[in-house]
């Protein structure tokens, strides 16, 4: 039974979002393509010198101890961009950041979000109350600017963690859900999805309006169409959309992306978690080789108990209908939704966009999972700025592609066109439907580079490079790699940096490089690659969203899960890093997460006057590990109560506002 699978598959792990982080660690690729780590063991083996600061690094991984280019050994550093007196590692009960700036929280969960809001009463929570209320786990935050003082903001909601929501209960995951009721299953598909806000400022500060005209909630009952070259395909029809067009809601929306003409780009993740049917009914299904590379059924909830839509043994081809991009027009709540699936279906982490020399709009996204590809899609059409309506369809037409990494340090963009190559009938895909339903089979069969776990993938738009966040890859076996870099049991990942051909990011030609290989450096074992000016604070580990702020820097959030204590012994959270010149490779610590807590975002105002980070699954992750409380958390037993710290409220993941200390901008 699909109970029992479940508890037998997930009783190892501390919480859902543990178990999740398991699921991509797995790996579904069966791909024999060399991978990213081979990739760049050969080249720091072939070539006399390396750019930047991985110079130090990388003679230092071959030549000696990493510690002699680890903190003990720090030099004298070039000036930073980056103005502000770093943070300390560390972990406890609550959040901090660098001296002379203030950290706010903007909004949290259950926070009211429209003048007829109900308060937040955890004890009691309905779905009417959480469809009118901030919903739970944020992650992608977007800011769009309406006015001096007035702006949207557009955030996620991943998943939700039902041991810190519900009184009681505790974790359901290692009970087979038996106090999973149809209600309770109603309050968390209410608290998933994402929220428009309108928020104002006054005295420097942003503030949530609940009285804003554009304010909406999005969740997985939302109506939304399917839009693009598979719309309408027979394997997006269900007993209840014979169009294949018509499509309720989106689910476990990571990281995302605010395009150019003010859309809100939703990223649908791991949403083969929420399917439910048991091994038996995925063995029997007619695309059951497909069902197997998204990883579908995940069972992590019981949603298919108490809707169809989720349960493969009755709703076959629902599972097509998710892992896509929507794209929702803030500017008009009333608005359908769009599923873009012109832009692929994976798992999606980031859509992050560039308007191109050309004027074409070209969108960066990671396939979020251990040996899984970089993808980028180039519109057809070109941006209008004086005619957003002419802009509300370009993600429609363009063409995919997927990225192959050479051992000499250069980027190959592979066409995912049907007929092109392999993609045809004779291999299986029937038409660019087939293609883009199966974008993982598509790029496995065009040879891509499997990657360490490739999530936000953001460009530069001052520099034009693009950087890809990739956060671990403990899979990783000791025959994938020769040489010091990268390494076998990657606990820690790093940061790359692709420079597309003539700075055009429609070429299909680049050249890549490393800008950091994370995790300590003090420690040889671990065969990091840093700056020798980096501080004993400035290294990080799991790197996963990045934010270019209007400067063009670089900053890093991270999310290292359950495996915090080993990889990096401190709480997550943003770290500045150095791109350019003789700093480049140089982290410095400006924001920590409370215990257990994700650090995800980050958004800057444009104006640079404010920094916007979302902290989620506050409590969750490795508390058994944190000395002074050393045991799993529940609502009622939580690790922390952040950010409120009121002995009748849990835990509540939030929106935190960061604003320099009398006006200015953020760390100049």
């Amino acid at each position: 039974m699909q109970r029992l699978d479940m508890q037998h598959r997930l009783d190892e792990f501390d919480n859902r979002a543990a178990a999740m982080e398991a699921a991509d660690d797995v790996g579904s690729n069966p791909s024999s393509a060399a991978t990213m780590g081979d990739l760049v063991a050969r080249r720091f083996g072939r070539r006399d010198l390396l750019r930047g600061a991985l110079v130090a690094g990388a003679l230092a991984a071959v030549g000696g101890p990493a510690a002699i280019f680890g903190p003990s050994k720090a030099q004298a550093a070039p000036k930073s961009r980056y103005v502000f007196e770093e943070i300390s590692h560390g972990v406890d009960e609550t959040h901090h950041v660098a001296e002379g700036y203030d950290a706010d929280i903007l909004v949290r969960w259950g926070d009211p979000l429209f003048a007829d809001s109900p308060d937040f009463d955890p004890a009691n929570q309905t779905e009417a109350s959480q469809l009118r209320q901030f919903g739970y786990n944020n992650d992608f935050i977007g800011f769009h600017r309406l006015s001096d003082d007035r702006a949207v903001l557009c955030v996620n909601h991943e998943y939700t963690n039902e041991e810190l929501m519900f009184p009681g209960i505790g974790r359901q995951d290692k009970k087979g859900f038996a106090d999973m009721t149809a209600a309770l299953v109603a309050v968390e598909m209410a608290a998933h999805g994402g929220t428009v806000v309108e928020i104002v400022r006054r005295d420097g500060k942003w503030a949530v309006d609940t009285a804003g005209r554009l304010n909406r909630r999005i969740t997985p009952k939302t109506p939304m169409v399917l839009t693009g070259p598979a719309a309408g395909d027979d394997r997006l029809k269900t007993s209840a959309d014979g169009t294949g067009t018509q499509v309720l809601g989106t689910i476990n929306n990571c990281a995302g992306g605010i395009t150019p003409w003010g859309t809100y780009l939703m990223a649908e993740e791991n949403f083969n978690g929420y399917f439910w049917g048991g091994k038996d009914a995925a063995a029997a299904h007619p695309h059951a080789t497909s069902l197997k590379r998204y990883g579908i059924p995940g069972g992590w909830y019981n949603w298919g108990e108490h809707d169809t839509r989720f349960d493969i043994a009755k709703e076959p081809n629902e599972p097509f209908r998710f892992g896509w991009v929507v794209e929702v027009d803030i500017m008009d709540p009333a608005s359908t939704p769009k599923k873009r699936t012109a832009l692929g279906r994976m798992k999606h982490e980031g859509a992050e966009t560039i308007v191109n020399k050309d004027g074409k709009v070209v969108v960066y996204c990671g396939d979020d999972e251990r040996f899984d590809y970089v993808y980028k899609f180039v519109t057809n059409g070109s941006y209008n700025p004086a005619d957003r309506a002419a802009n509300m369809d370009l993600l429609d037409e363009g063409t995919l592609y997927v990225a192959k990494f050479d051992a000499d340090g250069g980027v190959e963009w592979l066409p995912l066109v049907h007929g092109q190559g392999p993609l045809t009938a004779a291999n299986g895909f029937r038409s660019q439907a087939d293609v883009l339903i199966d974008t993982r089979l598509a790029a496995d069969a065009l040879g891509a580079t499997p990657m360490d776990r490739p999530e936000d993938v953001e460009a530069n738009p001052v520099t034009g490079k693009v950087y890809v966040i990739l956060t671990n890859n403990s899979k990783r076996k000791a025959d994938q790699v020769d040489g010091p870099n990268p390494r076998a049991q990657n606990l820690w990942g790093q940061v790359l940096e692709i420079t597309p051909d003539g700075g055009d990011h429609a070429s299909t030609k680049g050249s890549w490089d490393l800008v950091v290989q994370a995790g300590d450096p003090a420690d040889p074992e671990v065969k990091a690659v840093w700056n020798p000016a980096t501080s004993a604070n400035g290294w990080f580990a799991c790197p996963d969203n990045c934010a270019v702020d209007p400067e063009g820097r670089l900053w890093i959030s991270t999310d290292q899960g359950g495996s915090w204590k080993k990889a990096s012994g401190t709480a997550d959270g943003v770290w500045a890093l150095e791109t350019e010149g003789e700093g480049r490779g140089t982290g410095k610590h400006f924001f920590r997460c409370p215990v257990g807590a994700e650090m995800c975002g980050p958004r800057f105002a444009d104006d640079m006057q404010a920094l916007f980070v979302a902290v989620q699954h506050v409590a969750a992750d490795g508390t058994k590990h944190w000395e002074p409380f050393g045991r799993e958390s529940t609502y009622d037993d939580p690790a922390t109560r952040w950010p409120d710290f009121d002995p009748k409220l849990p835990p509540r993941p939030s929106v935190v506002m960061i604003t320099r200390k009398g006006g200015g901008k953020i760390a100049v």
